[in-house]
């Protein structure tokens, strides 16, 4: 069953959509951002608010939504003079969810 499955899968994947999805695991290859994610899935918060509970600069905060955001795994909502930042979709989240269920055993 599961051979046939992935046949499914290498079927309906072209070669462009193997590059996203590559890039969209190297996303997940930085601390950082899987900290930036861990904080998001708790709930939206601005540059300034990650930075501080994350004890970066806000700079280095900003460069790593910048790719996050280009690689469409957060969005950002202007409030205001401000830019709240939250996870694109619950497909996010469950990534994260799944990998650290896969490293802890459970």
């Amino acid at each position: 069953m599961a051979e046939y499955q992935v046949g499914q899968i290498n079927e309906r994947l072209k070669e462009s959509d193997l590059y996203i999805l590559t890039e969209f695991f190297k996303m997940l290859g930085n601390p950082a951002r899987i900290r930036i994610l861990l904080l998001l899935m708790e709930q939206d918060a601005n540059v300034s608010d990650l930075a501080e509970q994350l004890g970066m600069t806000q700079s280095a905060v900003s460069h790593q939504l910048n790719l996050l955001k280009l690689n469409k795994l957060v969005r950002g909502c202007r409030v205001g003079k401000m830019v709240f930042y939250a996870l694109v979709d619950e497909h996010v989240q469950m990534v994260i969810e799944k990998g650290t269920e896969h490293i802890c055993g459970r």
